[in-house]
């Protein structure tokens, strides 16, 4: 597995984890990098950090543009892998169509047999409004 797919993964788990406990995303990455032999990739960290610091655009498009999903209603999982494809869309240097890919590889891995499609879809629809976004 590539490093940054790698990283992705420890971004999700960490992610994840923040968000079943109601704690700080940073502090879910730092409990998770303790409890690993190997340090986190710096990638995962840069994931960690952008996602959080646009936590409240990211949930505010998601929510908009999953028709039908609240955010709340979602798997956690899935929430987290949108959030993670949201961010390198919008915020990161990662190509869209392999920030998409990644993130359909991670719910068709980890989540449930509907969710890569869903995945898929509404990160489509993220790529189709980015130039009509105001981001900051």
């Amino acid at each position: 597995m590539p490093a940054r797919s790698k990283a992705r993964k420890r971004a999700l788990d960490a992610l994840y984890e923040a968000d079943l406990r109601g704690t700080s995303a940073p502090e879910a990455l730092s409990s998770l990098n303790d409890r690993l032999a190997n340090p986190i990739n710096p990638y995962a960290a840069e994931i960690v950090a952008g996602v959080t610091t646009h936590a409240d655009r990211i949930d505010e498009l998601l929510a908009t543009y999953s028709t039908g999903w609240p955010l709340d209603r979602m798997p956690a999982v899935d929430r987290n892998i949108l959030r993670i494809g949201t961010w390198e869309i919008l915020w990161s240097d990662v190509p869209d169509d392999v920030a998409i890919s990644e993130a359909v590889s991670l719910a068709t891995s980890l989540s449930t047999d509907e969710s890569a499609g869903f995945v898929n879809g509404l990160l489509a629809r993220i790529l189709e409004v980015k130039p009509h976004l105001v981001l900051g």
